[in-house]
Order: structure tokens, then sequence, then C-alpha cells
């Protein structure tokens, strides 16, 4: 059995971070919080692809990351989610967590999929901490940070044809 091996980084993208914003309109003296939502990171996700018979592609970018969703807007709009990385091995890929030494799954089978690192959760805007007593909240929740994770990918391959002494 001969094995083909590439170590990776990755990298989800972190959340948006949410908005502070007041209503402004004319008419309106005192507009309510109208800040929006932040957008979700992005996730790294490994899908086993037909088209690839080693790991080569891979060794020349060791450092994959997902890109990071947008701060929210204002009159309530959220930020965009970052889009997902998807990164394509071969059928028969062992994906390690290099850090823990353990399996995390044996893509056997084409389209087999695997969520590597979560993108991190999208801020909270003003406009979820208005209530009947604070009704003017300059407040907000940052986005969340995307997992980060080394892992080490080996290519399982069998032979189909063996030679026995010297050709």
């Amino acid at each position: 059995m001969f094995r083909d091996e590439a170590k990776l980084k990755m990298k989800a993208g972190n959340g948006g971070d949410g908005w502070v914003s007041f209503r402004r309109e004319a008419c309106v003296p005192r507009g309510g919080p109208d800040g929006g939502d932040g957008g979700k990171g992005g996730d790294v996700v490994l899908i086993a692809d037909a088209n690839y018979n080693t790991l080569y592609h891979l060794i020349h970018q060791p450092r994959f990351v997902a890109q990071s969703g947008e701060a929210g807007y204002k009159k309530n709009m959220s930020g965009k989610m970052g889009r997902d990385m998807i990164v394509r091995v071969p059928i028969g890929t062992l994906v390690r967590d290099v850090d823990k030494n353990v399996l995390l799954k044996d893509l056997a089978r084409e389209g087999d999929r695997l969520v590597v690192c979560k993108g991190g959760r999208g801020g909270r805007g003003n406009q979820n901490f208005a209530s009947s007593t604070n009704q003017a909240p300059r407040k907000m929740v940052p986005g969340g940070q995307g997992e980060e994770r080394t892992i080490r990918l080996e290519l399982k391959m069998i032979a189909d044809v063996g030679l026995v002494g010297l050709p």
C-alpha cells in the first residue's frame, strides 16, 4: 500500500461584527435602533473527488483560509455570510488532526464531505438589545472567531498490479 501525505493548516472565517445605528428619517426625531447583525464566517470543507489521484495539488498551498463574514449595516440589514473554502481531495483520503492525533474521517466515497473548521458566529447589532427600559442601546456584540486546525491528509492507494523480481 502506497501512502501520499500532506500537512495543511486550515482557518475558518471570522463572524462579522454587529452594527450600532439609529433610524434617521424626516419627521421622526428619535428613531429607534436599527443596527443589523454580522454575517457568519465561512467553513473549511473537504470533499472527496474522483478527478484527483494524488495530494500533489495541495502541497504548494499549505494554508487554506475561508472568507470572513461582513459586519451588519443600518436599517436592520445583516452582513453577508463568508464563502466556504472547499478543498477537493482524492477518494480514499484519511483526515487526521495533528494536535490531537485523532482520525477525523475516512473520505472513502465520491462526494463524502467533512467540515474541518466551522466559521465564527455573526455578531449582534444594537436592535437586539432594545427593550422597554433601554430604547436606545449603544451596545453590540462582535463576531466570533473561526476555528483553526492543522490536519494531515493521508492517501490510501492499493496497487492493482505488483512486480516481482527484476523487470
